[in-house]
């Protein structure tokens, strides 16, 4: 039993930054294909579209600093904290990439038609990446009430 409660604590080391890369990977693919598309529609403007598309990218940052916040001595009394901590912003920050691209993607089919709007339509991209910015505070506040090591 202990084996396995050490197995989840590793698994919450890692998960922020891999979950947080797989919603990323999602984010900006969806929001790139946007971009893409628009750059066909448009003779101008491209540099705005790729820029946006990259703006899902900033949650694997997140989990790449918690990972290595989190990282301790994986030992039975740390590792439950370790893994619903590592789980839960894993999963908040997959998430946040996901919703925040298919908001930068939205917004690039509303500027490539009307170029004016393109800073307010950024506005609910930026509102996603707000919570993404919570769970790194609140995850980041979680673990520093985690004991680095027990004798």
């Amino acid at each position: 039993m202990n084996d396995f409660i050490i197995i989840l604590g590793w698994i919450g080391l890692f998960a922020p930054m891999a979950l947080a890369a797989i919603g990323s990977v999602i984010g900006c693919a969806v929001a790139g294909q946007a971009a893409i598309g628009a750059m066909l529609d448009t003779d101008s403007g491209y540099g705005k579209y790729l820029g946006l598309s990259a703006m899902p990218s900033s949650q694997v940052i997140f989990g790449i600093v918690l990972m290595f916040t989190l990282q301790r001595t994986v030992t039975v009394e740390v590792a439950p904290g370790l893994f619903a901590i590592g789980i839960l912003s894993g999963v908040s920050l997959l998430f946040s990439a996901i919703y925040q691209g298919q908001c930068c993607a939205s917004a690039i089919h509303a500027s490539k038609a009307k170029p004016e709007i393109f800073g307010l339509s950024v506005a609910p991209a930026a509102i996603v990446e707000g919570f993404s910015v919570f769970t790194f505070i609140f995850a980041l506040v979680l673990s520093g009430s985690l004991p680095q090591t027990v004798a």
